[in-house]
């Protein structure tokens, strides 16, 4: 794991090689103000040097210029290549997870994984950046100040190190205790924000119940024990703070104290007492800054850990190295003793053999659940058969790479799916590289072209989160048109004119009659006066395809299908 998080620094070792180069002057010159100051104040004003000692008051000045130029670089560069790293740690991780099946979304929450590319990678970077940074400065600053008060004074230096692990310990204690709450509010926020979301999309069925008293009741529950976590999370903070003024008070006090103590007894000189004042805010500063490191590696670390256990989630679907690229496809498809199970359950196909003929439409008809589209998944490969094989034209699937296998195959599903953007490149999306003419034509075969026109600003129309501003019918056509321009040479039809008033589904169906003309087009649908002119229909229930034929031959059956088929039109 840490072999991973180091390699993010290899292609920005220049950088941090500067950071850290900055870092450490930046340390000497903390470190030399005290002792400069110590020289100017016993051998120069002592004797009367006044052209040196304001020479020396000019070189600090000079000091803490380039200080602050090399403060900037370490601020400006430092967090551009955390920037850096964390872009590419996020291109990574979500290259990764494009590469990840279907099975894998199924089984994790939308926002557990916009966790992980978004406040993960924060802390990961946050670590990566200024955890060297703080630990080098630290232990600069340490070293240097230890070093030079054991020279003025080992006794008093000897005092400071006995102190600093009591305030180290209670500044990791503090810290964690402050981190500890901190997480709560950040439990309590995201409650509030589901609540708030929930409350917000469901507005319509709380007013149909009558039901906004209790919405506000369940809203005041969730701000209320917000309250109380933000309440204990700054009685923490406050008790952190007050604790690490207590003691960068205290270590001055003991210095003074024992330094006064040891001017009395001609052990120290009165100058040597305020070099030793300066160097205890040297030596305090880095303590704190470790103490913050320590929380900062555990939540970095942590989110790490995260990130590199979703880095080794495996594709359970890849190509073969040999994969060859699926070319001039006539369209058969055949299943072959297929038996697939979602999440080790129940098989949902168990050594299913279906044949469809290039050109020709199937239709599958049965009950929810019996495996229909299941069957158009596994021909995709968003999810891969536990036994048998599928070919199309012969070729097995798991041969050919998926890339080629998927702009082969073009599917119109139940729940359309449109992006945040506009109707243009909504439609577009079917083959990124298609002019504006060739988007306009697929939205007239589609029958969305007259209401495109009739909107604000056309093609250009923004059409809103996951297609909001657009109706049912209107986010069906524009996902039929999206098809109608990938223009594939397999054509699944998953309950796409579900969403259609009949009088638009009578236009669509024509064009799907359009785009399925010498096309193989696998069709699943409820509503079977859209597939009675199929070539072929198939009947699947829990026990496997159970019927097939053509709807005037399985009428004649009448079995199942005849069945299905008479209890809809009653």
């Amino acid at each position: 794991m840490l072999k991973m998080f180091f390699s993010f620094y290899k292609p920005y070792k220049g950088l941090f090689l500067l950071d850290m180069f900055c870092t450490v002057l930046v340390a000497a010159v903390e470190l030399a103000f005290p002792v400069a100051t110590r020289y100017a104040l016993n051998d120069l004003i002592g004797v009367g040097a006044f052209p040196a000692f304001f020479w020396v008051m000019a070189a600090l000045f000079v000091g803490y210029l380039v200080r602050a130029a090399l403060q900037y670089v370490v601020s400006y560069w430092g967090h551009t290549m955390g920037v850096f790293m964390e872009c590419d740690i996020k291109r990574t991780l979500f290259a990764h997870m494009q590469k990840l099946p279907c099975r894998f979304y199924d089984q994790n929450r939308t926002g557990q994984l916009m966790s992980r590319v978004t406040s993960d990678l924060f802390e990961i970077v946050e670590l990566a950046h200024h955890g060297p940074e703080d630990v080098l400065l630290s232990a600069v600053e340490l070293v240097g100040a230890i070093v030079i008060m054991w020279t003025l004074q080992w006794q008093m230096a000897l005092l400071l190190l006995i102190m600093a692990p009591i305030m180290f310990a209670f500044t990791l204690w503090r810290r964690k205790k402050m981190a500890k709450s901190a997480h709560e509010v950040k439990d309590k926020i995201g409650v509030i924000n589901s609540d708030i979301e929930s409350s917000i999309s469901g507005a319509r069925v709380a007013k149909a119940f009558a039901n906004e008293a209790h919405e506000m009741k369940k809203f005041e529950g969730g701000n209320e024990k917000y309250r109380a976590a933000r309440r204990t999370f700054y009685r923490e903070m406050a008790l952190f703070h007050s604790g690490m003024e207590f003691f960068s008070s205290i270590f001055q006090v003991a210095v003074i104290a024992m330094g006064g103590w040891l001017i009395l007894c001609d052990g120290m000189q009165p100058e040597d007492l305020l070099t030793f004042s300066l160097y205890v805010g040297t030596f305090v500063a880095p303590i704190r800054r470790l103490a913050n490191f320590a929380e900062q590696y555990s939540v970095g670390m942590a989110g790490f850990k995260r990130f590199y256990e979703l880095m080794n989630t495996a594709p359970e679907i890849a190509d073969k190295d040999d994969a060859l690229v699926l070319s001039d496809v006539k369209g058969d498809v055949e299943y072959k003793g297929v038996t697939f199970s979602y999440n080790d359950g129940d098989a949902v196909l168990s050594d299913l053999s279906m044949t469809v003929q290039a050109g020709k439409t199937v239709a599958l008809v049965g009950p929810s659940g019996g495996g229909k589209t299941t069957l158009c998944h596994l021909l995709t490969r968003f999810y891969e058969a536990e036994e048998g094989t599928i070919t199309v034209d012969g070729i097995d699937i798991r041969d050919v790479t998926m890339e080629s296998l998927r702009k082969t195959v073009g599917i119109v599903q139940q729940e359309v799916m449109l992006f945040a953007d506009t109707i243009r490149e909504n439609i577009r999306y079917g083959r990124l590289d298609a002019t504006d003419e060739e988007v306009e034509e697929a939205a007239r075969l589609a029958e969305i072209h007259d209401d495109i026109l009739q909107m604000p600003d056309g093609y250009d129309t923004f059409v809103g989160e996951r297609g909001l501003r657009l109706s049912g019918g209107q986010k069906q056509r524009v996902s039929i048109a999206r098809i109608f321009l990938k223009n594939p040479s397999i054509l699944i039809l998953d309950e796409a004119t579900s969403a259609l008033d009949t009088i638009t589904e009578a236009k669509i169906q024509k064009s799907f009659e359009r785009l399925s003309e010498n096309r193989t087009t696998l069709v699943i649908a409820h509503r079977l006066s859209t597939i009675r002119h199929a070539d072929r229909i198939v009947y699947i229930d829990g026990d496997g395809i159970r019927e097939q034929g053509s709807h005037e031959e399985l009428l004649e059956q009448n079995g199942l299908y005849a069945a299905l088929y008479n209890a809809i039109r009653e």
